[in-house]
């Protein structure tokens, strides 16, 4: 599914985020930017521990900002790491917003065209996929509105619910 907004088209998609071939893909980081398990381990196992190295070597970071590494042996250009939570591995609403408006001002600065995104703070993070849906949402649509350089900004699902929510959310917020 898909909507444009302001002549960027946001996309739903169900898939594994470390196979996108957009131009960056965002990793649900920690502040520490070390990469374990979930969207991290996955990026980390398929693009190679240098991912990692990279990002820790800029850290540590505020929760809710994001820096952006290579990519290594993925078929993104870039993984932008959004800090999502601390070394508590809690998060809420308003760290998924700052850290989702973070890494769209990264990809801006980039000067690239396409972004892909998991749902920030829903696995390990423990926070609700219902509330990540409409926060990330809201908080790209509004970012659309005051203008970027992004062609697409895509949500890379891994599972048919997950699917199903962001794409009632995108239906109902982006009309």
């Amino acid at each position: 599914m898909q909507r444009t907004i302001n002549g960027i088209t946001i996309r739903i998609v169900k898939g594994d985020i470390t196979e996108m071939d957009t131009d960056a893909i965002v990793n649900a980081a920690n502040n520490m930017l070390w990469m374990g398990a979930g969207v991290a381990g996955a990026i980390k196992k398929k693009g190679g521990k240098e991912i990692e190295e990279e990002a820790m070597s800029k850290g540590p970071i505020p929760v809710g900002e994001a820096i952006v590494t290579g990519a290594g042996r993925l078929k993104a250009k870039y993984v932008i790491h959004a800090a999502g939570m601390g070394q508590d591995l809690k998060t809420d609403a308003k760290k998924i917003a700052s850290c989702t408006l973070a890494s769209l001002k990264r990809a801006d600065e980039l000067g690239i065209k396409s972004i892909s995104f998991p749902a920030i703070g829903t696995g390990i993070g423990g926070f609700s996929i219902d509330e990540a849906a409409e926060v990330m949402i809201k908080t790209i649509i509004n970012y659309i509105k005051k203008g970027t350089g992004l062609q697409l900004i895509q949500f890379t699902l891994f599972d048919e619910n997950s699917m199903k929510i962001f794409e009632d959310v995108l239906e109902h917020i982006g009309g």
